[in-house]
């Protein structure tokens, strides 16, 4: 009788350490059986981290994707621009004056041009005139006054690769989601030796890296991705390159597409969503254009949603942040308000928001990820197995 009960006093022990200890007994983070990395959560709406973290961090910066994944983000978001020797970038406007701190470098004075973007003629440091070495020279800011500014001037400018290696060395599974960002500027400015154009090396990065598949796919819940764009033509121009899942952006009711000139109207009628589907698995529209609003009230939402759904077709709206001045009166100042609006009411798939952690801990108190819970729950069945040998 005193053998089995010192041979059975670790196992007390240990279930005494796992019911009196804060912390659960659960693997090493991110990690679940024999050390893979947690699968992506794909049961609630996509948790999508706008250019990283950038409610706190400078955006589309290493620390921002850094920041972001620890916050829980399921995909981090990135626009794709090229510098001037073609290579592969993470950066939002087409120049570079708004958030890096350019204007402080007077060897770059004589580089300020104008382009016409989008129809509309554009001065400014544009990021297509400096190679990626001029490029990595400068430092990042926050884009908005009233975001704290205590980072600006310390983090770089990262290229597409390195975002993506943020990505695969996450302990996690983290998804990513580039843009294919102006493509009819930089075809126009930038030329690669071998004839070929922005898609197509956007395209071979990501085939560098392993990422292919359909959406759900093995392969693709392996290395998640979206591709995403403004442009129509870039996204048909790529489908018989990758059959990663893409989504079509759509932006403001007076904007007309970059590439095909055609209206809000248009590319929302059924009519294209049924052609467009051929193409993109979901569509990724400004949120005003889906629930209009008047005088910063919301107003009765549109039928984009349910249409869209009826076509099979996702719908990730952008862009939601947390400061008052971007949330409309209806939801009384409370971004939570705002996502269970979203989420629960008008039943969308994914969110891009510019503040991770707060998204991240709405979902896990409504709707939480019990990835976790079932590992622990495995982990005390296997210890009560082993005890019953003993009783």
């Amino acid at each position: 009788m005193s053998s089995s009960l010192s041979g059975f006093a670790p196992f007390v022990f240990l279930l005494l350490v796992i019911g009196g200890t804060a912390r659960p007994l659960y693997p090493l983070p991110g990690k679940g059986d024999h050390g893979t990395k947690q699968p992506l959560q794909t049961f609630r709406p996509y948790n999508v981290a706008h250019r990283g973290s950038n409610g706190e961090l400078p955006e589309e910066t290493r620390e921002a994707y850094l920041r972001a994944i620890e916050e829980g983000a399921d995909f981090i978001e990135t626009d794709i621009l090229s510098s001037k020797d073609g290579v592969l970038i993470c950066f939002h406007d087409v120049t570079l004056d708004n958030t890096t701190d350019i204007a402080k470098y007077k060897e770059f004075t004589d580089r300020k041009r104008t382009y016409e973007v989008e129809g509309v003629n554009i001065t400014g440091f544009f990021v297509v005139d400096f190679t990626l070495k001029e490029l990595k020279s400068l430092r990042v800011n926050q884009r908005y006054c009233f975001r704290d500014q205590q980072f600006n001037g310390k983090f770089q400018i990262i290229t597409f690769e390195e975002f993506i290696t943020i990505a695969l060395d996450a302990p996690r599974v983290v998804g990513i989601y580039p843009e294919i960002k102006n493509p009819v500027l930089i075809n126009q400015h930038v030329k690669w030796s071998d004839g070929k154009r922005f898609e197509d090396r956007f395209v071979e990065t990501l085939r560098k890296y392993g990422y292919k598949g359909s959406y759900l796919s093995k392969h693709w819940l392996k290395q998640p991705a979206f591709i995403q764009s403004f442009a129509p033509t870039s996204l048909v121009y790529i489908s018989n390159q990758t059959d990663l899942p893409k989504i079509f952006l759509i932006d403001n009711v007076d904007i007309s597409t970059q590439d095909t000139n055609q209206s809000y109207w248009e590319i929302t009628s059924d009519t294209y969503l049924d052609y467009i589907k051929q193409y993109v698995v979901g569509i990724g529209p400004w949120k005003d254009t889906i629930v209009p609003e008047v005088n910063n009230y919301v107003m009765t939402p549109s039928d984009l949603v349910a249409r869209a759904h009826a076509h099979n077709l996702q719908v990730h709206p952008y862009t939601y942040r947390n400061e008052n001045k971007f949330l409309h009166f209806n939801f009384s100042q409370d971004p939570y308000k705002e996502y269970d609006y979203w989420i629960n009411k008008m039943g969308i798939d994914g969110l891009f928001t510019d503040f991770t952690g707060s998204l991240h801990n709405f979902q896990e108190w409504t709707t939480p990820n019990r990835q976790d819970d079932k590992t622990a729950s495995e982990l005390l069945h296997k210890i009560a197995v082993l005890a019953s040998a003993y009783e």
